[in-house]
């Protein structure tokens, strides 16, 4: 399998942390989003950006910026069509996706990923256990841009659940050991961003 390329997913409209870009929020010293950069970057053939409204505002990034296709903030299953139309314009394979508000990402997430879709599922997701049961993590995904169309056809059908359509097309799990830190940690809320200053 080619190196995949990547998408952050920065789409939504932040109003659990009172709206605005949630991924310039600053974390030591950092925003969210320079440090999201920093771990995936490496990982990946060509790195873009998911949101919506003005791309200029992310112009000091160097990415490309990815509006959703769909009108109306249908949530994160439009930015991760935007990232398989990107990919498959490039000619890549495959899009690993990530959340803008997560910087503790796994430095190892895409090598992960990689192998679980190696007996050919054409999406593998993250998972970790949290207090003792596994959890999910959908916007972290490896995507075959071949699905691209039935994902469009499916969100014009108004399925806005990310785990919910992964699963329908046989979706591989790799799991995360949990740490002493969350590596899928996200943060929500200023109390989210509070409890981030203290991990780090």
């Amino acid at each position: 399998m080619k190196q995949p390329v990547g998408v952050i997913l920065a789409g939504g409209r932040a109003t659990r942390m009172g709206g605005g870009d949630k991924g310039r929020l600053l974390l030591g010293g950092r925003s969210l989003l320079s440090r999201v950069i920093e771990r995936i970057e490496p990982q990946v053939a060509a790195l873009a950006l998911n949101a919506n409204e003005d791309p200029d505002r992310f112009a000091d990034l160097g990415l490309s910026v990815l509006p959703d296709p769909i009108a109306g903030f249908p949530g994160p299953l439009a930015g991760v069509l935007a990232g398989m139309d990107w990919a498959a314009a490039r000619g890549a394979d495959h899009v690993v996706t990530v959340a803008a508000d997560t910087p503790f990402l796994p430095e190892d997430l895409v090598p992960h990923l990689l192998l679980a879709a190696e007996g050919g599922a054409p999406i593998a997701l993250a998972s970790s256990v949290v207090e003792g049961r596994e959890v999910r993590h959908p916007t972290f995904g490896l995507w075959s841009v071949s699905l691209r169309n039935d994902l469009r056809a499916a969100l014009a059908r108004e399925e806005r659940k990310v785990g919910l359509w992964a699963e329908q097309h046989g979706a591989a799990l790799a799991q995360f050991p949990p740490g002493s830190v969350d590596p899928f940690f996200n943060i929500n809320t200023p109390e989210d961003l509070a409890r981030a200053e203290a991990l780090l």
